[in-house]
């Protein structure tokens, strides 16, 4: 998938992964000190959750982008 992708492009993607994963540790981080708080507001909770779940697709999405295409 990566063929055409010259080296800066490769190196910004990889960039974008490492921001994308401090991201969703925070906000893991952030989810888990909110569900051991009594007073929860569910909806951003679930918001929280949803959010974090896309940075996971992005993340997974951009690793494959990264991995070389192997000749069959």
């Amino acid at each position: 998938m990566n063929q055409s992708l010259d080296p800066a492009e490769l190196s910004r993607m990889a960039r974008r992964v490492a921001e994308l994963r401090h991201e969703h540790r925070e906000l893991d981080a952030a989810i888990a000190g909110m569900q051991a708080s009594i007073q929860t507001d569910e909806l951003i909770l679930k918001r929280m959750k949803k959010h974090k779940l896309l940075l996971k697709d992005q993340i997974a999405w951009l690793e494959n982008a990264l991995i070389p295409d192997e000749p069959a």
